[in-house]
């Protein structure tokens, strides 16, 4: 099994930054690839961001792109999102997530595991 724990949010200003991490315990965390995902009140949950085993390919949602940068540091067995330029727009529990064979991670698709959410409030 694989445990994911993410930290790092909370309430910030529009334009400003923040950087969550998701810390993964419990198998080799080079073994998954690892997305992120957001969900606010009444709203569906969204892809976010993918980064492969290796950290070589990433993508991301049209939203963010541009703003966010998703990162790993397997050594450190975690996992990152930077987000800059955040609007209020961007307010939601965000989740980390991970797959070890998904074929489509990069779409938001075959995750196995996830996180507990970390809350990420953007005033205006």
């Amino acid at each position: 099994q694989v445990q994911l724990v993410e930290s790092g949010g909370g309430l910030v200003q529009a334009g400003g930054s923040l950087r969550l991490s998701c810390a993964a315990s419990g198998r080799t965390f080079s073994s998954y690839a690892v997305g992120w995902f957001r969900q606010a009140p009444g709203k569906e949950r969204e892809f976010v961001a993918a980064i492969s085993w290796g950290g070589g390919s990433t993508y991301y949602a049209d939203s963010v792109k541009g703003r966010f940068t998703i990162s790993r540091d397997n050594a450190k067995n975690t996992g990152y999102l930077q987000m800059n330029s955040l609007k209020p727009e961007d307010t939601a529990v965000y989740y980390c997530a991970a797959t070890f064979t998904s074929a489509t991670y990069y779409k938001g698709k075959g995750y196995d595991y996830w996180g507990q959410g970390t809350q990420v409030t953007v005033s205006s």
